[in-house]
């Protein structure tokens, strides 16, 4: 027997397909039906491609790691070292000034050279993309594995360890990271100065990740499913590896695209206080600081390792932005 909604017309309605599933012929809700069952991957990946600057930022960003990781073929394609000095390139009687227009900038040398020098910008500039990145993203890495540990650990076991580690997060947020900083990389000589700096930027970071993995973790140690696990006589390892943790992921991994423009900041900025890499290794910071004698006589020294570092950070701040607001929306609004 058929029944008719009012005012239909008169015609029968859809009967409910088998399992509760709605008719063929049912409303669907659009975009929230279709984002139904999706994973926060496939969710990411569809809003993604509905965004024009987030789609130029991640093509900018994948061209920056491609950089880094060719490094050595790229300098070699070029033609030039990044230690390689070419006299012929400067005027010795102009106090080294580059020859030719914009800084020297020709077949030869695709982007000019160093005044006094002439090193090539090129070389220089991808090696010191390598350089930046390696440390951005190790001291990254570094961060986000300490503070998610301490995050989880804090929030799913809570009483003594919360409190250890929540006075622990304060302590280190409380320091004057910079000037401490600066202080162990001017103490410490005989290192090697990549690694140090790594350790060094990665000891002052976590504090920021553990405290919104912890609060995370809070939210979700009491939910039906982990209560069920943990009367059905899981370990808490289990738990906080299989149902705590997957839980988290989101909004780490927005965290985590929102720490490495930071910490190419950090890099640069220590690089130009003459604490970071020495020469004649390359960095964008270390280049931007050697070009602020010239920036009258040679701009486009001063303006090259400029524009790589602020394409470079303003695409991973868009990126990680993006991914936040998709991931981690509520994170977004605080």
């Amino acid at each position: 027997m058929t029944t008719t909604a009012p005012g239909a017309g008169g015609q029968p309605a859809p009967a409910p397909a088998p399992g509760g599933a709605p008719a063929p012929g049912a409303a669907e809700d659009g975009p929230a039906a279709a984002a139904t069952g999706s994973s926060p991957w496939q969710l990411a990946r569809r809003e993604l491609r509905r965004r024009p600057a987030v789609r130029v930022s991640l093509c900018v960003v994948l061209l920056f790691v491609l950089m880094a990781v060719t490094a050595p073929w790229l300098g070699a394609l070029g033609g030039w070292s990044p230690e390689e000095f070419d006299k012929s390139a400067i005027d010795p009687y102009l106090g080294g000034q580059p020859l030719g227009s914009f800084g020297g900038i020709s077949p030869e040398h695709w982007l000019g050279v160093e005044p006094v020098t002439g090193r090539d910008l090129f070389a220089r500039v991808v090696h010191g993309a390598q350089v930046s990145l390696l440390i951005a993203f190790a001291a990254t890495a570094i961060v986000v594995v300490t503070g998610t540990a301490a995050g989880i650990a804090a929030g799913y076991f809570g009483g003594r360890t919360d409190a250890a580690l929540s006075r622990l997060m304060d302590l280190t947020m409380s320091f004057p990271s910079l000037i401490f900083m600066i202080a162990m990389l001017s103490v410490a000589k005989d290192v090697n100065r990549i690694v140090l700096m790594t350790a060094v930027i990665g000891l002052f970071g976590w504090p920021g990740v553990a405290r919104v993995v912890r609060g995370q973790t809070l939210s979700l140690k009491h939910r039906e499913y982990v209560d069920a696990a943990r009367v059905g006589g899981s370990s808490s390892w289990r738990i906080l590896t299989r149902d705590i943790l997957p839980g988290v992921l989101g909004p780490v991994i927005a965290y985590t695209t929102l720490l490495i423009p930071g910490m190419i900041s950090t890099e640069a900025a220590l690089s130009y206080l003459g604490v970071g890499v020495r020469p004649p290794t390359p960095s964008w910071g270390q280049m931007i600081a050697e070009s602020v004698a010239f920036y009258e006589t040679d701009p486009m020294y001063f303006v090259i390792p400029s524009t790589f570092l602020f394409l470079a950070v303003l695409a991973f701040t868009l990126l990680g932005d993006a991914l936040r607001d998709i991931l981690d929306p509520r994170g977004g609004r605080t």
